[in-house]
């Protein structure tokens, strides 16, 4: 292989050499013809000039003396008459050729040539190889001719930069050397090129060789020179062949890609918007503009205000563009309202991200659109649901507190018997106490509003309303919850604990909301702790404080609830009782969350379940505090 790529180097060097000789010889051929040509110009135009006796004698001196200053390879301009005689001579004093004067018969044969031509070549004395070019002067049967040194032509008109490369050499039909300009170094005759010089030298011949190449070391260098560059060569197609390969694979994984995240975006759901910091819209997805009824055409391109913002809107939302602008590179997002095409309106949810380019430059903001109107009407129905649920759930406890309730109502109604009882003996007596009487019907009295206040609490507790937060005392709380209950876990052989510190800040909260979660929770425990144990059974609640909240702990020594039931007690319908609903405790952590707090449970160390509430409380108002 390497033999071959060397073969093929050496083929093209010579092809290449052969080339640039063969144009160099063209060049330097060119050369000589064009300044012979330029002698023949001469002495054609003497020759006419002289014939038409346009110019005197002295005149015609003066131009072939003017032709020879210019032209150094000229060595002399003769003029001949009729009969071959020389008429001048210019330069004057030089003879006639030595080896062969110009004869009567050569001189008319001249006469008759009508431009110019030239002579046979001649050799002098001294070695000097020349050429006469002679032109007839007309109808005076005169001649001129010019002695052209060959030799000299070749020295001068050949450049330094031809002779640095090639021996330039006149030969004969048998190759003998006429006249040359080489250096001392010998020629490739291998590489010889020879191109005919006839005309205008008769059986001459323009031999062009370049000189051998001297040293094997620098022709080794240049050919391993050549040779590296190849294989670096072959090394780069080889890598650009890789790379193109890579290219192309990394271009159709490119497409692949682009493809791919197209029909994600056109698949989205939500709609996707990118804004530059004026606020023209730069992209919108399909999703988009499905959601607005406005095509992406009419959108793109598109400044501030919009045709799907809401014109009641339009402060509102140029407002939030600048606060955008003016928030720093993050995340934001916000709820508003968008008209779409048809006039009709979808609430939307928009998150807006930094648009930032491939050189890390913020280009804008990139938003994410999510139409939340079926949400908003789900959340509405579910709200309402919610609601619904509650007060059925109140209505389930009430029912199941008919008992306590009862019991509750007892006391109030057998004091107002027995006070209205003595009130009427006290009346029927003979002598009246009035202040006795007073203080009877003062009791009855206040036994009667207690009546009222419990049937006022089931009403409330009972009755369809929204919520109403205000400051609660926890404390107070629980302990009502307590007493109501305390009936009830006397039956069930358990008493109820409460520890609550007075003191403690209010929470803001619905009071008939957290009785009725306390209720639930206080219910369960005893319900939890229910059986035919002959030891009193202690169901603990305790407040505390721990870091900015209330906490509230109910504490049970039941069963304990079941592993399979514990991850899912607070689903709807879940429940760890065989006649429960399981719609309590779902309730209760509904309510908890309505408050902003959490509802959670852990089983105790000493048996049961411990279930906590944790409630934020509010920072004191610093107008308050001053």
């Amino acid at each position: 292989m390497i033999s071959i790529l060397l073969w093929v180097i050496n083929r093209n060097e010579n092809e290449r050499i052969r080339t640039t000789l063969i144009s160099d010889a063209l060049w330097v051929e060119q050369t000589l013809r064009f300044q012979l040509s330029t002698d023949e110009d001469a002495v054609a135009r003497l020759a006419l000039d002289h014939g038409h006796h346009e110019i005197s004698l002295q005149q015609l001196k003066d131009r072939a003396r003017i032709h020879l200053q210019n032209n150094p390879e000229v060595l002399r301009i003769m003029l001949f008459d009729r009969e071959g005689r020389a008429v001048f001579s210019v330069p004057e004093g030089i003879a006639e050729r030595a080896n062969e004067p110009l004869s009567a018969p050569g001189a008319k044969a001249t006469q008759a040539t009508a431009r110019p031509s030239y002579g046979p070549l001649y050799r002098t004395d001294d070695g000097d190889l020349r050429a006469d070019i002679s032109m007839g002067t007309g109808n005076d049967g005169g001649s001129i001719s010019a002695t052209v040194s060959i030799k000299s032509l070749v020295a001068r008109q050949i450049p330094w930069w031809i002779t640095e490369k090639y021996a330039v050499q006149l030969v004969d039909i048998d190759n003998a050397v006429l006249t040359e300009k080489t250096r001392v170094e010998p020629a490739d005759a291998d590489l010889t090129h020879k191109i005919s010089f006839d005309p205008p030298l008769a059986g001459a011949w323009l031999a062009i060789s370049p000189y051998r190449v001297s040293g094997n070391f620098s022709h080794n260098l240049l050919v391993a020179g050549i040779l590296g560059l190849a294989l670096f060569a072959v090394f780069s197609l080889i890598v650009l062949y890789r790379n193109g390969l890579r290219r192309q694979a990394a271009e159709t994984r490119l497409r692949a890609e682009m493809a791919f995240r197209r029909s994600m975006e056109e698949s989205l759901t939500v709609g996707l918007r990118a804004r530059d910091h004026d606020g023209k819209i730069l992209y919108v997805n399909n999703a988009f503009c499905q959601m607005t009824g406005f095509s992406a055409e009419v959108l793109t391109g598109r400044m501030p205000p919009m045709p799907y913002w809401r014109e009641d809107r339009i402060e509102e939302t140029l407002a939030r563009h600048e606060a955008l602008k003016n928030g720093g590179l993050k995340v934001q997002s916000f709820e508003t309202c968008f008209k779409r095409q048809d006039g009709s309106e979808l609430e939307v949810q928009v998150f807006e991200a930094p648009l930032i380019d491939a050189h890390g430059r913020h280009r804008g903001w990139m938003g994410s659109i999510i139409d939340i109107s079926d949400q908003k009407r789900a959340a509405e129905l579910a709200r309402v649901q919610s609601q619904n649920l509650q007060r059925t759930g109140r209505l389930v406890t009430l029912g199941e507190m008919a008992s306590s309730l009862a019991h509750e109502l007892n006391q109030p109604l057998a004091a107002i018997a027995s006070y209205a009882a003595g009130s009427l003996n006290l009346l029927r007596s003979d002598n009246p106490d009035p202040q006795a009487v007073i203080a009877a019907i003062e009791k009855l009295s206040l036994q009667t509003e207690r009546a009222g206040q419990i049937i006022r609490r089931i009403q409330d507790f009972v009755r369809k309303r929204d919520p109403k937060f205000e400051d609660v005392d926890l404390a107070s709380v629980i302990v009502e919850t307590a007493s109501f209950l305390e009936a009830d876990a006397s039956n069930s052989n358990a008493t109820i604990r409460v520890v609550a510190p007075k003191g403690l800040p209010p929470v803001r909260a619905d009071r008939i909301l957290m009785e009725q979660v306390m209720i639930n929770l206080m219910r369960n425990g005893v319900e939890a702790m229910a059986g035919p144990s002959m030891q009193r059974i202690r169901l603990e609640v305790e407040l505390r404080e721990e870091e900015g909240h209330q906490v509230i702990e109910v504490r049970d020594r039941g069963a304990g609830i079941a592993p399979t039931v514990s991850g899912r007690l607070f689903e709807p319908f879940v429940t760890s009782k065989q006649d429960g609903m399981g719609m309590g405790l779902n309730i209760c952590r509904t309510i908890i969350e309505l408050h902003h707090g959490r509802l959670e449970h852990r089983p105790n160390a000493a048996g049961g379940t411990i279930f906590s509430i944790v409630l934020p409380v509010p920072a004191p108002k610093k107008a308050a505090a001053e």
